[in-house]
């Protein structure tokens, strides 16, 4: 397939070259065969000229979840996929919250399988303990070799410090990336919302900051006894961005990342008990979004994702406390990060991260592979149901002011356009 972009202005900041400025491109067979001011349309070429058409390389999102296996009825793997390309990201790392839990190298090889010839390049993990249980470790070396880009126990603790420990070791033989999720389960409780006046006033059980940072503390500790290399996803209180930035003057090898919607909302948001804001880690308070947004600010905070959870209606329309976590991300991930940060950052953003997992970075070269996210970063909208192209449609973002619009993506050879 032949597609010629028309006066798109390159978000790219690390080409001083491009960066700003607009351009025709030409791609062909599935690469950038030409990037010029302007550009005659060879024969058989799709034609793209959109109103104020921007672009950069393709998104990555480090955590997003679909249903399939198992749970079919939330989203399926080839729908998952489309709506990623819809919002903007070319490959994605799915969790691995199916069931059954992928903890061995044929579940790998089954959703890899699942995810070719999409417009999304698909990176699943596996699970580090077998069915995700946290007794014993999976088979992670195997895992490896079939494709898995890094192991987890999808928003579970890993509560034994010593099967941590030998995690960390074992990996370190094959490069192998562990996820360690932030939350300690017995200081958690029965918690449904962050530990704070908003929670005692709504009478909720509370969730303390301590409950994450105990848990961040205890991993670090552990990392730099072991070494190796350890990923906390999803950090969400203030005390966590300082931990982990002291890890890093220590030269540790740890990254984390956050939510986007624990950058966005608070818990103030909760006062209405919708259940669309019941997430985990939890809404957290002002002073909390604020220090999380100042750590991806001075690079302690190394990525942002969209936590994209779909859950199914009859688990979200009960009482709070019985509701399951989670909110859709994909769809308002560009929208609420350019409301929050501007254009450059929050491109800066998206397009960051591969390399820790040992995906292939995306750039603008002659002859390397199209891999392109198109976008009008100034058109604002209220964000509603029509805006959501998921299974499920357990957004928190519904009726939230959003700035910039996707277009679509480019990737291989394959593109995917809503105007």
């Amino acid at each position: 397939m032949n597609i010629l972009l028309k006066s798109a202005k390159i978000v790219c900041p690390e080409n001083k070259e491009l960066h700003l400025k607009k351009r025709d491109i030409l791609v062909k067979n599935g690469k950038i065969e030409k990037v010029a001011a302007s550009i005659e349309a060879p024969a058989n070429t799709k034609l793209v000229n959109l109103k104020n058409l921007h672009v950069s390389v393709g998104w990555f999102d480090s955590g997003v979840s679909f249903g399939e296996p198992g749970f079919e009825e939330r989203e399926t793997i080839a729908n998952g996929l489309r709506v990623a390309a819809s919002s903007g990201f070319t490959d994605i790392l799915l969790y691995p919250s199916s069931h059954p839990v992928p903890d061995t190298s044929s579940d790998v090889v089954f959703l890899k399988e699942r995810g070719l010839g999409k417009p999304t390049n698909l990176h699943p993990m596996g699970a580090l303990t077998k069915n995700s249980e946290g007794v014993d470790l999976a088979e992670l070396f195997d895992m490896k070799n079939a494709g898995a880009v890094a192991f987890s126990d999808f928003k579970k603790q890993v509560s034994n410090p010593n099967l941590l420990k030998i995690a960390l070791l074992y990996a370190q033989n094959f490069d192998g990336l562990v996820f360690s999720f932030p939350q300690d389960g017995s200081i958690k409780g029965t918690g449904v919302a962050h530990e704070g006046e908003v929670s005692t006033t709504l009478g909720l059980k509370g969730i303390p900051a301590l409950a994450e940072e105990l848990q961040v503390a205890r991993d670090l500790f552990i990392l730099e006894y072991t070494g190796g290399k350890l990923h906390i996803p999803t950090i969400s209180s203030a005390g966590s961005v300082k931990l982990i930035a002291n890890a890093k003057k220590k030269g540790l090898d740890v990254t984390c990342s956050v939510a986007i919607h624990n950058l966005f909302f608070s818990d103030e948001e909760l006062k209405g008990f919708d259940t669309h804001f019941k997430v985990s880690p939890p809404l957290r308070s002002k002073a909390d979004s604020k220090a999380l947004i100042k750590g991806l600010k001075d690079g302690t905070i190394d990525l942002v994702t969209s936590d994209h959870v779909p859950i199914d209606i009859e688990h979200k329309r009960v009482e709070f406390d019985n509701a399951l976590d989670g909110s859709l991300g994909l769809e308002s991930a560009f929208g609420s990060l350019n409301q929050l940060l501007g254009t450059e950052e929050t491109i800066a953003l998206l397009t960051k991260g591969r390399n820790r997992f040992g995906i292939e970075d995306a750039s603008f070269t002659e002859g390397a592979r199209a891999n392109i996210t198109l976008f009008n970063p100034d058109e604002t909208y209220t964000f509603g149901p029509k805006h959501i192209l998921s299974t499920s449609k357990n957004s928190m973002f519904l009726g939230a002011e959003l700035k910039g619009k996707v277009y679509g993506t480019i990737n291989n050879d394959q593109i995917i356009i809503h105007e």
